[in-house]
């Protein structure tokens, strides 16, 4: 009796035994993927290489699928920089699907003060002022003397506080004085617009000063930011923004005449949807002795600080690389 006792205790011994022996051989071999917690699988190492530290290097470009947006971004490489007062440089993906600048910066001569631009070594650029009744009165007979070929007039604006229009009080007089001089003549209207209705309304409003006069260069839309005072636009979107561009240029493009955006380098880049502006002609205003705007543009203001006889004080002086009275700025 007590012999089998012994036997079958030697038994049990032996059956833990074994599962001790095949629980270590087990472990043994599962091991190796554990025996240094340092060892990082390749897959995972390839995604932590490229995932971007906490500082990002300005020289390498975000991969396009990161960017969580609708538009179109150019994977070549190509950035475009600019400056802040917080960051220093900064950049932006480029575009894919806005037309790039198409000038030759080789083909910029500048002569007497005045920026011209050359084809085949001929002068095919116009020179353009834009004025307001900032300049008050004007000797348009010299303007046009002085070599200037067209001006941008000013027919009124919306109160950045009020939200009030107002017609420049000047618009008249230096419509007639401008066609009487033999100028080319386009129009803007300082906008400040929170919404589509409100740039139709402001749309109408020019249409309706513009009456029945040969307009022949383009109505531009010139939307600017108030940096001087707290303004009614303040935190605009840049949806809304837009849509106020596209609502006026629209509206403008129905009468008949050529719809045009007037805006400076930063905020077209960091306010303005590009993509969706694309079918309206572009006004630069970049005050540089060349132009750094990565996109097209078809009239550039160079300057606010020019001297044009027959003007007091400084004006802005612009070039236009597209000659809209022989393309026809009205229908």
């Amino acid at each position: 009796m007590l012999k089998l006792k012994l036997i079958a205790i030697f038994q049990s011994v032996m059956i833990v035994v074994l599962i001790f022996i095949v629980a270590v051989l087990l472990l043994r071999e599962q091991s190796p993927a554990k025996a240094d917690e340092n060892i990082i699988p390749a897959s995972l190492t390839a995604r932590t290489e490229n995932a971007p530290t906490t500082e990002p290097n300005p020289e390498e470009t975000i991969p396009t699928e990161t960017i969580p947006d609708k538009r179109i971004y150019d994977v070549s490489g190509e950035k475009i920089f600019l400056q802040d007062g917080a960051y220093g440089q900064i950049w932006l993906p480029v575009l894919a699907d806005v037309p790039a600048d198409s000038h030759d910066k080789e083909n910029f001569v500048t002569r007497n003060g005045r920026a011209y631009y050359l084809e085949n070594n001929h002068v095919t650029s116009l020179v353009g002022i834009d004025v307001s009744s900032h300049q008050e009165e004007i000797d348009w007979n010299m303007v046009k003397n002085s070599g200037v070929d067209f001006v941008m007039l000013r027919c009124g604006f919306r109160g950045y506080g009020s939200g009030s229009l107002t017609v420049d009080k000047y618009f008249d007089r230096n419509m007639q004085g401008a066609l009487d001089a033999g100028l080319d003549v386009g129009v803007y209207f300082y906008s400040q617009a929170l919404t589509a209705q409100e740039a139709i309304e402001e749309a109408e409003m020019t249409l309706s000063l513009i009456g029945d006069s040969p307009v022949t260069y383009p109505v531009v839309f010139d939307w600017e930011i108030v940096t001087t005072d707290k303004a009614r636009t303040d935190g605009i979107s840049v949806d809304a923004l837009t849509e106020c561009t596209r609502a006026f240029c629209d509206t403008i493009r129905n009468a008949g005449f050529t719809p045009m955006v007037y805006q400076n380098k930063r905020t077209s880049l960091l306010k303005l949807d590009l993509p969706m502006l694309t079918d309206y002609d572009f006004w630069l205003a970049e005050y540089n002795d060349e132009a750094t705007y990565y996109y097209d543009y078809q009239i550039w203001q160079y300057t606010d600080s020019g001297i044009v006889p027959g003007i007091k004080g400084e004006v802005d002086i612009n070039i236009s690389f597209k000659d809209y009275s022989q393309e026809g700025a009205t229908s």
